[in-house]
């Protein structure tokens, strides 16, 4: 790769988009900002892939220096290597962002022959600021409540929400505070698709459970997830539903995605940017 500081980097790739939210419930005051990754799958053998983690630190350290958080959306290493050694490189890279970062699983990290949950826990979830249930968080955050919810099934590329993940969303979301949702499997079949056992890998498997007893909540205003590579913004009732393309599908050159995201006067506003 070239050295990074000689980069241009491309700051608004779409137009920015704002979805206004109305909540019965007090308003924060505050704004909140922060950029969503998913997919990345670094892998120790692929040098490529640790090159674009780290240009991933440099631009959004140079980019976005207002940020609250950085949340990693999963299949965030392809965790195949000995000693956890990818997930304490990848811990080392993302360390170096100038704000916080919070992780979730993806069906890759799920692969507990090379990373079971607890080892998963020990390495990135053991931060003062996050509330854990079970394989799942909470961050509360300017007035946001942020979930963690784990979508995956041990061994499995398909996902699905355990009865304990389900009653931990809705334990939060009873307390009619503003609530973003951070998993890897999306909830819909977006890409209309006819394929039963593509939709079985790729769609959360209890969507229709998990979209009759949270989404009926006013207060959940955001989701945010992966495991597809392909971009989609969308609505359930009135939350917004964003699937973030994958970090490793660069549109181009060192052009990698990320959607940055920021909720200013009861709107939600995202937009995909990339490295360059």
């Amino acid at each position: 790769m070239k050295n990074i500081s000689r980069r241009n980097f491309i700051k608004n790739a779409f137009t920015m988009s704002a979805i206004p939210f109305t909540l019965s419930a007090s308003l924060p005051t505050n704004n909140l900002r922060f950029i969503h990754i998913t997919d990345s799958h670094m892998d120790l053998n692929d040098s490529n892939s640790i090159d674009a983690m780290e240009l991933m630190v440099a631009f959004i350290n140079t980019q976005y220096k207002e940020l609250d958080f950085v949340l990693f959306g999963g299949d965030n290493f392809n965790n195949n290597t000995e000693n956890n050694a990818d997930a304490h490189k990848f811990k080392e890279i993302i360390t170096k962002l100038h704000c916080p970062s919070y992780l979730v699983r993806g069906n890759k990290e799920a692969n507990i022959d090379a990373l079971p949950f607890e080892t998963f826990s020990d390495i990135f979830l053991q931060k003062s600021a996050l509330y854990a249930e079970g394989n799942d968080w909470l961050l509360e955050h300017k007035g946001y409540m942020i979930l963690g919810l784990d979508s995956c099934i041990d061994n499995e590329n398909n996902g699905s929400y355990t009865q304990k993940t389900l009653e931990f969303a809705e334990k939060t979301l009873k307390k009619s505070k503003p609530t973003i949702i951070l998993n890897h499997h999306p909830y819909t079949n977006y890409w209309n698709t006819q394929n039963t056992k593509e939709i079985h890998k790729y769609v959360l498997n209890n969507t229709k459970e998990t979209q009759d007893k949270l989404f009926s909540f006013p207060n959940l205003i955001l989701t945010l997830s992966g495991h597809k590579h392909i971009d989609s913004v969308g609505n359930i009732n009135t939350t917004k539903v964003l699937v973030t393309r994958g970090f490793i599908r660069p549109l181009d050159l060192d052009m990698y995605p990320m959607r940055y995201v920021e909720i200013i006067d009861n709107k939600i506003h995202e937009k995909m940017i990339y490295t360059s």
